[in-house]
Order: structure tokens, then C-alpha cells, then sequence
């Protein structure tokens, strides 16, 4: 696009429906590379891909050729779709019903960066929920409680 530039950081979370399909340590970096290839081929920046058993964060530099709601679409199709391809669980894997989307500085994507690839220790102290409710509130979201996720604390 011509004469168009921008800098549009955009941090994404979206969760595991349903208990039985967690996704597991043996597979998760897999499925973490593999929605990195998604973001790029989208026409994004993939900055960084990470997660726990139930949920996922990615970090990308958004294009001003496409909308959040679509590319938030492609991602969780294209991925659930690779976690059933590779038969991970007995069970059909899917994503929750919508996501999270948080728009960060450029000077903010270090913090961002650590804060999604160190899941795993952020987990040992803090539930999905504690985590999910405190960026909704540290981004003043509105929010009734029947619409957010399920929870497995």
C-alpha cells in the first residue's frame, strides 16, 4: 500500500476449550512454531509465541492490510486444524469462542516478549483466570463475566 506505514504491536491470548484437550509439554513448542509460520505467511511480524496447558499468547507487529477479528480467525483455525492433523489427543482439539487483544508501544515489546516466553514460571503463581482478569484490568476492558472463558484452575 502505498504511502502507508505503521507500527501496530498487538498482543493476543486465546484459550483450550474444553479440560480434556490440554495442550501438553511434549507438543507445545511445536504448536508455538507452528502459529509463529501462520502470523509470518499472514503477512506479519511474529515477535513472540508462548503459552501454557490452556491458553495461548502471541505477540505480532499487525498489518494495516487485514483486521484483527480476521486474522485472530486464521490463527486458531489453521492451528487447531494442525493439532488434530497430528493426532496430539484423542479428543477433537478447539479453541475457545473469541480472544483478548492488547495494543503495546514499541518501546513496551521486550517486556512483552519475556513476559510471553516465561509462561511456565509466571504459571507456577498465577491461574489463567488471576492472569486473564489482571490484563483486563490493567487495560480498563469492560467485561461481563458470563462471556470470558472457561477457566480450569
Amino acid at each position: 500500500m502505498a504511502n502507508t506505514y505503521s507500527q501496530i504491536t498487538i498482543h493476543s491470548v486465546f484459550a483450550v476449550k474444553y479440560r480434556e484437550n490440554f495442550i501438553t509439554k511434549d507438543w507445545r513448542d511445536n504448536l508455538h512454531q507452528y502459529i509463529s509460520g501462520i502470523i509470518t505467511k499472514k503477512g506479519a511480524k511474529s515477535l513472540a509465541v508462548g503459552g501454557w496447558k490452556d491458553h495461548v499468547h502471541i505477540l505480532f507487529g499487525m498489518p494495516v492490510t487485514t483486521c484483527i477479528s480476521d486474522f485472530m480467525s486464521t490463527v486458531k483455525a489453521n492451528s487447531s486444524k494442525w493439532i488434530n492433523e497430528q493426532n496430539f489427543l484423542e479428543n477433537k482439539f478447539q479453541w475457545q469462542d473469541g480472544y483478548a487483544a492488547f495494543s503495546y508501544a514499541r518501546s513496551q515489546r521486550n517486556i512483552v516478549i519475556n513476559y510471553i516466553i516465561n509462561q511456565e514460571e509466571h504459571h507456577r503463581t498465577k491461574s489463567f483466570r488471576e492472569e486473564y482478569l489482571k490484563m483486563l484490568s490493567d487495560f480498563d476492558v469492560a467485561y461481563d463475566d458470563k462471556y470470558l472463558f472457561e477457566f480450569y484452575d
